[in-house]
């Protein structure tokens, strides 16, 4: 009976998320503008060589470099970089932001090679101060509600990325930049990075999913405690609290958070994708309902990998006692 509930619910969970990404998509092309598909992160050759993969930072003030996109090749094929980019608004989260992260997100849904995902700053010194409230200052109220369900559903799907996510946080996450954070399935954090859902300073509520995913990830009353009082902490803090996995020490180049995200992504890389998106689903479904449900979801889940070829791959590899080559099937 718990198996066939198990199932009831997953396949339900699995409607609910077709159902977002139709309404992501609808609201996606509401914004329509031609895709800028070649968003170019570029890499620092030097940092490659040693092993680190660092950022090599360049700012635009035009609006189509908000949000740069890299697909990683080489041995970090499957590895994708999403770095935001608005130096001069401190990365805040402006329409043309929301619009270019929807397109980004819903390429990489597409990508059945993507193994996992970095959500990361270009700027030093900040991931993300939130909404762009000089923008929001322009709007008329009638406008205010609808740009806060497009990023509402913008962060969802984010959430609701197959492939594992990480959120490196090498500066400042307020707001809006920390609910985005949030959603995403590890946060690591530099020692000097800030964070805190500070909404109610202007008399408002974290309204992208922050009052949810805060509570569930360090506990309700903590979670009340830090959004009553606006209060903002730091990397530290952040680890001891639960809200990060991993607080490490700021660099001089100051992408700490991002090198060691880059070093966890490389470490989820080589391990079955279908597996780890069946894992991750399990997880996230799960979580969310009574054990015996639980464990009904996670059998269905486990069933989805029996047949695949990555499982006999596995087997082949282990009794080879040589490295898997999972592909995906």
């Amino acid at each position: 009976m718990a198996a066939l509930v198990g199932r009831r619910t997953l396949m339900q969970a699995l409607r609910l998320q077709r159902a977002e990404r139709d309404i992501a998509c609808r609201l996606a092309a509401a914004s329509s503008c031609s895709r800028q598909h070649a968003f170019s992160v570029q890499f620092s050759p030097s940092s490659r060589l040693n092993g680190h993969g660092g950022v090599t930072r360049h700012y635009s003030s035009d609006s189509k470099d908000d949000l740069r996109v890299r697909y990683l090749d080489g041995e970090d094929s499957g590895i994708v970089v999403i770095g935001i980019n608005r130096p001069k608004a401190k990365n805040a989260i402006s329409k043309n932001l929301v619009k270019m992260m929807f397109e980004a997100v819903e390429d990489i849904k597409k990508n059945n090679k993507v193994r996992s995902v970095i959500l990361c700053s270009l700027v030093p010194g900040i991931f993300c101060a939130g909404a762009d409230l000089k923008e929001r200052a322009k709007m008329h109220q009638s406008e205010v509600g609808p740009f806060v369900s497009k990023a509402r559903v913008l962060i969802t799907e984010l959430g609701n990325l197959p492939t594992p996510t990480i959120a490196a946080i090498d500066g400042a996450a307020l707001g809006g930049g920390l609910e985005m954070a949030l959603a995403c399935d590890i946060r690591i954090a530099s020692n000097t990075a800030k964070m805190g859902l500070v909404e109610t300073k202007l008399a408002i509520i974290p309204g992208a999913g922050g009052t949810q995913r805060l509570s569930r990830v360090i506990g309700v009353s903590l979670a009340k405690e830090l959004i009553f009082a606006a209060r903002v902490i730091d990397g530290t803090e952040a680890c001891r609290l639960g809200l990060v996995s991993h607080s490490v020490e700021q660099n001089q180049s100051g992408d700490a958070a991002y090198l060691r995200a880059l070093e966890l992504a490389r470490e989820i890389n080589p391990q079955g994708p279908i597996a780890v998106r069946m894992a991750k689903l399990a997880i996230n479904q799960g979580i969310e309902v009574d054990l015996s449900t639980g464990l009904a979801i996670e059998e269905a889940c486990y069933a989805q990998v029996i047949p695949t070829k990555d499982r006999l791959e596995g087997l082949a590899a282990f009794k080879e006692k040589r490295r898997p080559q999972f592909k995906g099937e």
